[in-house]
């Protein structure tokens, strides 16, 4: 009875290691086509054929294992997660949270701040320096496209990668923007552009003091989101809780410094919200049992 439940478990497993074996070897290949293709070499009729082909095939072919793993509960990013690579698909999350900022920045709206929350912005000491880098990376784009302006292939892939720089320079202060830290009930979430979401329970908050500090050093079980080189807040806490890398690697910390664009005024909403976590009544109790 076990060996034929695990022989079912197992097959699924080699049948993704397949998959993605197949995407590693034809992915690449097709990039390499297209590039080919830009650049005028003449690719035989029969090698667009298979490649195509293979590209099809190789979606098909995902697209049945996701509604598979669909169809045995998994939910949507769990059955992600089987098929592509945990760390691909936290990077393509990030990079599909920075595009989406840029379009909260332009709609002035914020995200993960609900009725009742308190947001409190993070973004105004580092605008001075990301505008900056992103008129530079805008003066390079129209430099390297003057000088590359008799290279098709070189001028097209360099703009590409020029244009989509600025994008990235202007999304991450976008992110810092319209993802502010925010004190809800019960807990207090501290952000750093799209990559870091912190939820801290208030409950697991010891102490909380305003310093200011312009170098941090890397220590273990420490967390230093700073903002313009620099933390203004730093939270104790009494165990300690996981902030996951990029890469979804575990990271857990018991210290925690982030910095505001009015640190006390967050000290003092995060200190009123301590005081009364601690001190709200107990529930009642209801009458005891009769023997």
């Amino acid at each position: 009875m076990t060996s034929t439940a695990i022989r079912p478990e197992s097959a699924r497993r080699a049948g993704t290691r397949l998959l993605r074996a197949v995407a590693y070897a034809v992915l690449p290949a097709e990039v390499v086509l297209a590039v080919a293709l830009v650049a005028g070499v003449r690719i035989p009729p029969a090698a667009l054929v298979a490649a195509e082909t293979a590209v099809l095939l190789l979606m098909a072919a995902e697209a049945a294992a996701y509604l598979r793993l669909r169809r045995r509960g998994l939910s949507r990013r769990e059955a992600f997660g089987e098929l592509v690579p945990g760390p691909v698909l936290r990077l393509i999350g990030h990079e599909l949270r920075l595009m989406a900022s840029l379009g909260l920045w332009v709609a002035r709206r914020r995200h993960g701040v609900r009725a009742g929350d308190r947001p409190f912005s993070h973004a105004r000491d580092q605008a001075a320096l990301l505008y900056g880098f992103a008129f530079v990376c805008l003066v390079e784009t129209v430099g390297m496209s003057y000088l590359l302006a008799d290279v098709p292939v070189a001028h097209a892939v360099v703009l590409v990668l020029d244009v989509y720089t600025v994008l990235f320079v202007l999304a991450l202060h976008a992110a810092s923007v319209t993802r502010p830290h925010v004190l809800a009930p019960g807990v207090l979430r501290l952000r750093q552009a799209a990559h870091v979401d912190l939820h801290i329970p208030l409950e697991r908050i010891a102490a909380v003091r305003h310093e200011l500090l312009f170098t941090h050093e890397r220590a273990e079980g420490e967390l230093n989101l700073a903002v313009g080189s620099q933390t203004s807040l730093t939270i104790e806490l009494t165990e300690p809780i996981d902030a996951p890398r990029l890469l979804g690697a575990p990271r857990p910390v018991r210290t925690v410094r982030a910095h505001a664009d009015d640190p006390r005024a967050l000290l003092r909403e995060l200190r009123h919200a301590l005081t009364r976590a601690r001190t709200a009544p107990s529930p009642a109790q209801g009458p005891p049992a009769s023997a």
